[in-house]
Order: C-alpha cells, then sequence, then structure tokens
C-alpha cells in the first residue's frame, strides 16, 4: 500500500510532539487545580484528593512537557489517570458505570493509555532526555 510509510520519516518527531501535548494539557489541569487558573467552578473547592491529583498532574506534566524523567513520569501519570478513572469517574455513583461516554472518564481514559505509550516509547528527540543523553 502506498500510504502505509506516509509519515513514517518523521516518527520519533511525532513522538516528541505527543509527548508536549499530552504533557501540556495534563500540566493545564494542575494549574487549574492548584494554582485556580483559569477559575473554573469545578475546581473551586477540591478536596484533599484532588489536591493530591493536581500536584502529580503539575509536577509530572510539566516533566512530560520538557521531556526529563519521561519514562518514570509518565508511569507515574498513566497510574494517576487510571485511578482517576476507576475512582473518579467509574464508581462516582457507588455503583459500577463502565462506560467513559457514560461516566465521563473519557479523558482520564486516554490520558492513560496516552502515557503509558510515551512510558514504553520514550520522549522523542526533541527533550530534555535526549539532549542529556548526547552530552554523556
Amino acid at each position: 500500500m502506498q500510504y502505509e510509510n506516509f509519515l513514517a520519516p518523521y516518527r520519533p518527531q511525532l513522538l516528541s510532539v505527543f509527548r508536549i501535548f499530552t504533557g501540556l494539557l495534563l500540566f493545564q489541569y494542575g494549574v487549574a487545580k492548584i494554582f485556580k487558573f483559569p477559575v473554573l467552578p469545578y475546581f473551586a473547592n477540591i478536596p484533599p484528593l484532588i489536591v493530591v491529583a493536581g500536584t502529580i498532574e503539575l509536577v509530572f506534566g510539566a516533566l512530560l512537557l520538557l521531556g526529563l524523567f519521561t519514562r518514570f513520569a509518565a508511569f507515574i501519570l498513566a497510574g494517576q489517570m487510571a485511578f482517576a478513572y476507576f475512582l473518579g469517574h467509574m464508581f462516582k455513583t457507588g455503583s459500577a458505570v463502565f462506560l467513559p461516554l457514560i461516566n465521563g472518564g473519557t479523558a482520564a481514559a486516554l490520558f492513560c493509555f496516552a502515557c503509558l505509550y510515551i512510558a514504553a516509547a520514550g520522549p522523542g528527540p526533541w527533550s530534555l532526555d535526549a539532549s542529556l543523553r548526547n552530552k554523556a
């Protein structure tokens, strides 16, 4: 098939772009939860567990964004997103609602598997990890 390798030459760079945007999106959740910016009613008076989640998203999202300790940061975030899906979405009503479309957990499920992929694939060439590896 002629389109099979359409973007193959750009895979390493696209991995970096994927990591950067995944990190940026998670980082924004951390900023909204911890620093209340932008002001969102949903994050106005968050319980302590959500403060911990926001701190993880802020710190590890920033690491993911920069590509520093990428595999470790992505693995921690994948675990946090799995925890968020099961605790915050699937069982939020007391009984199990598995479908993400119904329980509102689509983003958590997608972030979980995106971060798991990044943990396995690595940071890509546009990262601090790659820069540090090249200097050693």
